[in-house]
């Protein structure tokens, strides 16, 4: 059994490895638009779906979103630090803000991407072995307009039947975006130009359905 499980992990790791290495050239081709700054004039809007780390390198690959940047919103406290959203006490999710070219993509095809292949949108207060309201699945909306967007791409995604369980995203309206430490910037994409392979967290991340 043992000789079983470790052939399995062998295995996985290889695949793993052959498919995020794949997904990253495939992100590498994508993230054309990107940029190194945020840029002035554009749309963004603002996204949690369990660990930041997890989900930013996913709107990187879609074609049309020109920057990203992680932190916090939908607390109380000002100006919270890592150590304070780990807590799980202090209100605020762990989110993506991310700014998009209104010509080459939409509000309406980052929220599909977000509920249908960053995360499990059908989890509730979690991702995997992230537990806590901090790591909840939630679209904050600016105005009517954009909850009106967010809501009608919910219900879109729960009538196609993408997932199983039904979806427990929230709707809430943004609040103050604080901005994360500059180490989880980017993070997985810091760790494979250091260490020159992806980090643990992408090779085991759950395939998505869809």
């Amino acid at each position: 059994m043992r000789i079983f499980v470790a052939l399995a992990v062998i295995a996985a790791t290889i695949f793993g490895a052959q498919f995020i290495t794949g997904r990253s050239n495939a992100a590498m081709e994508n993230g054309a638009d990107l940029m190194e700054t945020k840029p002035e004039g554009y749309p963004a809007l603002v996204l949690g779906g369990g660990c930041f780390w997890c989900t930013e390198s996913e709107y990187r690959a879609i074609d049309g979103v020109l920057f990203t940047r992680v932190g916090y919103m939908g607390g109380a406290l000002d100006n919270p630090g890592y150590r304070d959203i780990t807590t799980g006490k202090t209100g605020h999710a762990e989110v993506v803000e991310v700014t998009f070219d209104p010509e080459k993509t939409s509000y309406e095809t980052i929220i599909k991407f977000f509920l249908t292949k960053a995360h499990d949108p059908t989890q509730l207060n979690r991702q995997g072995v992230d537990v806590g309201t901090q790591y909840r699945s939630v679209i904050f909306y600016a105005d009517e307009a954009e909850k009106e967007k967010a809501q009608n791409t919910i219900d879109k995604v729960e009538a196609d039947k993408v997932w199983e369980k039904p979806i427990v995203t929230t709707l809430e309206p943004e609040s103050t975006f604080w901005l994360g430490e500059d180490y989880h910037q980017q993070y997985y994409e810091k760790y494979e130009e250091k260490t020159g392979k992806p980090h643990i967290r992408v090779m085991l991340k759950k395939t998505k359905k869809g």
